[in-house]
């Protein structure tokens, strides 16, 4: 999981993100380093936009939206739960 946050950083610092990198952050932060990990990491960065993936993390009901917006968002969400579970990710979505 750390790694997934060191790729964020770089990301939002503007910095290219790639193994050497992702461990430099690591090492500074003092965080453990999982080798394989950071692999799959960039691997499955190439594979998609970091930032559709910040897009599609979802995000909290905003406090200012009508009560019936939040009601039908977690009203979306039971649904979601409900349904059965789906294949196992692959790529990035196997890190989480």
């Amino acid at each position: 999981m750390e790694s997934i946050y060191a790729a964020l950083l770089l990301h939002k610092a503007g910095g290219k993100i790639n193994e050497t990198n992702v461990e430099k952050v690591l090492t500074a932060a003092g965080a453990k380093i999982d080798k394989d990990q950071i692999v799959k990491l960039i691997a499955g960065l190439k594979q998609t936009d970091i930032e559709d993936i910040i897009k599609s993390a979802g995000s909290a009901p905003v406090i200012a939206a009508p009560a019936g917006e939040v009601i039908e968002k977690k009203e979306e969400k039971k649904k979601k739960e409900e349904e059965p579970e789906e294949e196992e990710p692959t790529g990035i979505g196997s890190l989480f």
